[in-house]
C-alpha cells in the first residue's frame, strides 16, 4: 500500500530568491505559472514539506533556483547550492531542479555543464515556458534549456502567486537604456519595455481587489517610463491615476533614476496622498570624476537639488540611496566627495556595496581597479559616517505618531519583547509594542492560532515613536497606557483567509488517503 499512498501526493513546489525586487516579482509570476500547471506550494503539503534537508529543498518535488548575477559569488552561491540539491535529489524520485533568472540568462548550457543534474534552465525572456520545460525534460530524461535573446511575453501577463496578501509588486516596464559601466542589467534584461497605463492600472485594481492596500510599481529606471509610446510625463501621470484607485492606500516605486527624476514626479508624490513619503535615489558616488567613469548621467549637484526638492514639498520624505565604494580609479579624494555628499544628503538609511567585477560589464576591464584592503577600509569609514546619520534621523523621529502596516515575518515578535513589526509611511521598519491587555497574545503572532485580539499582518496601527536606533524606530507609546490604535483593514482580512484556507488544506491532506477518485463537494 505504500507505494499507493505515495503517488497520491500532489506534486509540489518551492522557489528560492537569490537578488533584486525584479526576482521578488518573477518569482511570484513563476509560482502562479506552476499553481496554473496543478503544482502545490509544498507549504501546503505537511507530508511533503516533512521531507524538507538542510540543501533548501524545503521537501519539495520541484525546486526552482530564481538567481542573480549583481551580487558578488552569485556563481559560486549557486552552484555551492545546486551540489547539496545534487545529493537530495539522488534520493529523491521524480525531484526536478530548475535554474532561472540573471545568472541563467547569462551562463547558458554553462549551468548543464557544471551541474549535469539541473532538469531545466530559464532565461528572463521566457518566464512563461517554465511548466512546458519540467514537462519536457522529464519526456525526454534530459535537461531542457531555453533562453530567449528579448521579450516574449511581458512578465505582468501572467498569472501570480503572491506571498503577501498586503502588498503587490506591479512591473511597469522592463530592461534599461542606461549603460552604466558597472552593471549587467541592461545586457541580461534587453533595452527597456515599457507596459501601457492602462494594463498598469487595470493590474493594480486587481491586485486591490484581491485585498492588497499597498502596491510598489517597479521598473529598472521608473523615470524614463513613457518613452517607449512617447509621451513625456507618463510617470508622473500614473502616480496620479494610483492615486484614484479606491482601497489603495500606499503606493511606492523603484528605482528612479536621478538623471532623468523630473520635478512634475515630485508635484504628483507631494499631491497624491497615497504616494507615501519615501523616496530610493541611487547615488553611487559623490564624486563627479567617478560618476563620469560609471557613465551615470548626473553630477553630484543635480543630485543634491533633487534632494532639497524633494524636502521642500515633502518635508517628512526619507530618502534611501545605493552607494559603490572602490569603483576603479576612485583616488582618496573621490572617496572624501561621497562622504561629503552622504553627510548634506542626510539618508534614512544606504545600501553600501564594494565594487567587485562583474564579468562581461566595461568596469571590469578598466585600469586603476582599487586594492581590496584599501576599498574595505573606506567601505568602513562610509558604513559609520552613514549609521551616525541614520541614528541621528530616526532619533529626530521620538515623539512622532507614526501609522505602521504590520507586516509578517519581519523583525521580533518574541514574548520577551512583546512587539509586532511593520513599516511606517516613510518606509522606516517599526517594532511597535503592545498594550499590557495583548502581551499574552504576543507569540500566537506567527502562528496558525493567531489570537483575534491581535493586529493581523496588513492591519494598520497607530503608535508613538519613544526611540531611534540605526536601522529601526521603537514606537512603545502602549507600555506607559498611551496611544496604540489598531485598525482593521481589507488587507488584514485577506491574511485571515488565506490562513484559513491553509488550514483546510491540512485537514484535508490529514484525512484519509484517496485513490484520485473524484468526488463532489457541497460548500
Amino acid at each position: 500500500m505504500g507505494s499507493m499512498t505515495e503517488t497520491t501526493l500532489p506534486r509540489t513546489y518551492a522557489i528560492r530568491t537569490l537578488g533584486c525586487q525584479m526576482n521578488v516579482h518573477d518569482s511570484e509570476r513563476l509560482a502562479g505559472l506552476l499553481e496554473d500547471a496543478g503544482y502545490r506550494h509544498v507549504d501546503t503539503v505537511p507530508e511533503a514539506a516533512m521531507r524538507a534537508t538542510d540543501a533548501g529543498d524545503a521537501g519539495a518535488d520541484i525546486i526552482v533556483l530564481n538567481t542573480c548575477s549583481v551580487r558578488e559569488n552569485a556563481a559560486n552561491k549557486l552552484f555551492g547550492n545546486l551540489g547539496q540539491l545534487a545529493a537530495v535529489k539522488r534520493e529523491r524520485p521524480g525531484m526536478q531542479i530548475a535554474v532561472g533568472g540573471c545568472l541563467a540568462q547569462q551562463m547558458r548550457d554553462g549551468i548543464v555543464a557544471r551541474a549535469p543534474w539541473v532538469d531545466v534552465v530559464l532565461g528572463t525572456h521566457n518566464l512563461d515556458v517554465l511548466p512546458t520545460l519540467l514537462e519536457r525534460a522529464r519526456h525526454n530524461e534530459e535537461a531542457a534549456v531555453e533562453i530567449e535573446e528579448s521579450l516574449k511575453v511581458f512578465p505582468s501577463t501572467l498569472p501570480t502567486k503572491r506571498e503577501s496578501a498586503y502588498a503587490a509588486w506591479v512591473s511597469i516596464s522592463v530592461g534599461c537604456n542606461n549603460t552604466c559601466t558597472f552593471c549587467i542589467v541592461p545586457q541580461l534584461r534587453g533595452k527597456e519595455r515599457d507596459r501601457r497605463p492602462g494594463e498598469i492600472l487595470a493590474e493594480v485594481e486587481a491586485v486591490v481587489a484581491d485585498g492588497a492596500i499597498e502596491v510598489t510599481l517597479l521598473g529598472q529606471n521608473v523615470n524614463s517610463y513613457g518613452v517607449g509610446f512617447g509621451q513625456k510625463g507618463a510617470f508622473a501621470d500614473l502616480l496620479r491615476a494610483c492615486g484614484e484607485i479606491e482601497g489603495l492606500e500606499r503606493v511606492r516605486f523603484t528605482s528612479p533614476h536621478p538623471a532623468a527624476f523630473t520635478d512634475d514626479v515630485i508635484d504628483a508624490m507631494a499631491e497624491t496622498p497615497n504616494v507615501m513619503p519615501s523616496l530610493h535615489m541611487p547615488l553611487q558616488s559623490g564624486s563627479d570624476a567617478i560618476l563620469r567613469a560609471m557613465r551615470r548621467s548626473y553630477r553630484s549637484q543635480k543630485f543634491l537639488g533633487i534632494l532639497d526638492r524633494v524636502r521642500d514639498r515633502i518635508p517628512h520624505a526619507a530618502i534611501t540611496t545605493d552607494i559603490i565604494v572602490g569603483f576603479p580609479g576612485e583616488t582618496e579624494e573621490d572617496f572624501q566627495a561621497t562622504l561629503d555628499v552622504v553627510e548634506q544628503s542626510r539618508f534614512s538609511s544606504a545600501f553600501t556595496f564594494l565594487y567587485s567585477p562583474r564579468p562581461g560589464t566595461p568596469a571590469a576591464d578598466m585600469e586603476d581597479q582599487v586594492p581590496a584592503e584599501v576599498a574595505s577600509e573606506r567601505y568602513n569609514r562610509l558604513l559609520a559616517l552613514q549609521n551616525r546619520i541614520s541614528t541621528e534621523e530616526n532619533e529626530a523621529m521620538v515623539g512622532r505618531t507614526v501609522n505602521i502596516l504590520i507586516a509578517e515575518g519581519e523583525g521580533r515578535k518574541d514574548s520577551d519583547t512583546a512587539r509586532l513589526t511593520g513599516r511606517a509611511e516613510d518606509n522606516r521598519l517599526v517594532h511597535v509594542a503592545l498594550p499590557e491587555n495583548l502581551r499574552p497574545y504576543a507569540d500566537t503572532f506567527s502562528s496558525r492560532d493567531h489570537a483575534g485580539e491581535l493586529p493581523r499582518p496588513g492591519d494598520m496601527v497607530r503608535a508613538v515613536v519613544t526611540h531611534g536606533a540605526p536601522h529601526h524606530l521603537l514606537a512603545d507609546s502602549a507600555r506607559d497606557g498611551g496611544l496604540f490604535e489598531i485598525r482593521r483593514t481589507r488587507a488584514g482580512d485577506a491574511w485571515q483567509k488565506a490562513q484559513t484556507r491553509v488550514a483546510e488544506l491540512d485537514a484535508e491532506a490529514a484525512g484519509p488517503v484517496t485513490l484520485g477518485i473524484p468526488t463532489l463537494r457541497v460548500r
